[in-house]
């Protein structure tokens, strides 16, 4: 009997979950039951993190609770602030925030502890110190003084506040987090993967989350909002849009943001970060991004039947707000360590040794010669 080899691990189904589902029942991608679009509409961030880390939506106390021991842990080391002014500023800040987890992991005292209630303390303050640390560098690398983090603010609001000395108005605020929202959680994706086979050897959740920052980094999983404002920007103006994406098609080139392998009919988070979009836009004054975007996404649909996935929305969005196009993806990264943490703590719950076979075609049996007869 031949092994049939799954490329991708397509259409393969290596373990069970909680955390996620894309439900093709209603069309939607849901965490923990409810689909992200309602969390976005009725939630905030905050609530959407505490229920992907303990399995309910919080009620008022609880998410108070949460909210004080985040906005308490945000404070960074005096050392780790020191590393980050010595990292070179032509750095990529994916690889910032994945050597500021990993200096964590030598600082926390609970790094060995993967008892579940170690896991979630640590799991709180990768959550609360990681977009401190990458605002930080946001400023360092602009030459810039570092803000301290403000614990009266929201964690979308201590952000902005961080990285440009300003909290922009509410709606811009709430456009940054229902991408957060968005953003959060997607099941067994590369990231998360990565993420869950470090974890099945019993490593611990700052290796796990740095290796998955790692995996995220690639622009055919997270990198893929970045390399959206790099066609933009490419593309410059509205009216060069349409011979652009033809000529692109016509030579078989890859159209980052679109396509999706779970979703076959279109992502389902697309809508919503859609919408916010466009009140970015409104706000900021600026529709050329949308106006790209629309014949982009027309010709897509036409020719290649591809429909966008939220990476395509998100990083217009991302570039109205203020920030640089290299931030994108640690923008995602600062959400999705919720997902990240709850799978990684699921995998201890229940663990097995991830460990698949591949198919051998090298050569077959041979003899060692001996160097002086080689």
């Amino acid at each position: 009997m031949s092994d049939e080899i799954k490329k991708g691990l397509l259409g393969i189904v290596v373990d069970e979950t909680e955390v996620s589902k894309v439900m093709p029942e209603i069309n939607s991608l849901t965490y923990r039951g409810y689909a992200a679009q309602d969390l976005c509409a009725k939630c905030k961030f905050e609530e959407v993190a505490y229920l992907i880390l303990n399995g309910e939506l919080p009620n008022n106390k609880q998410l108070k609770a949460f909210e004080k021991q985040e906005r308490k842990e945000r404070k960074l080391s005096k050392t780790l602030l020191a590393d980050i002014k010595k990292i070179p500023r032509k750095a990529h800040p994916m690889d910032v925030a994945r050597t500021v987890v990993s200096i964590m992991g030598l600082e926390d005292n609970e790094t060995k502890d993967n008892s579940p209630k170690a896991n979630l303390r640590k799991a709180m303050r990768i959550f609360a110190k990681t977009p401190v640390a990458l605002a930080a560098f946001y400023r360092a690398r602009k030459g810039k003084k570092m803000i301290p983090p403000k614990k009266n603010l929201s964690f979308s609001e201590n952000f902005f506040h961080m990285c440009f000395g300003k909290v922009p108005k509410k709606e811009i605020v709430k456009a940054f987090d229902v991408s957060l929202i968005l953003y959060a959680e997607h099941s067994f994706n590369v990231s998360t993967f990565t993420a869950r086979t470090i974890t099945s050897s019993l490593s611990d959740i700052h290796g796990a989350i740095t290796g998955a920052i790692a995996s995220l980094k690639g622009p055919l999983h997270g990198g893929a909002n970045e390399e959206v404002m790099h066609m933009m920007n490419k593309i410059k103006k509205p009216e060069n849009a349409l011979k652009w994406i033809n000529n692109a098609l016509d030579k078989k080139d890859v159209v980052m943001g679109f396509g999706h392998r779970v979703y076959k009919n279109g992502d389902s988070r697309v809508p919503t970060m859609r919408n916010y979009f466009g009140k970015v836009a409104k706000i900021k004054k600026d529709k050329k991004f949308e106006k790209i975007y629309d014949i982009v996404e027309k010709v897509m649909i036409e020719r290649k039947n591809i429909h966008p996935n939220v990476d395509y929305p998100t990083g217009p969005t991302y570039h109205l707000m203020g920030f640089d196009t290299d931030f994108f993806t640690p923008i995602f990264v600062i959400s999705r360590i919720t997902g990240w943490s709850a799978h990684i703590m699921e995998q201890h719950a229940a663990n097995k040794l991830i460990r698949p076979l591949a198919s051998y075609k090298g050569s077959q049996h041979r003899k060692v010669v001996q160097l002086n007869q080689r």
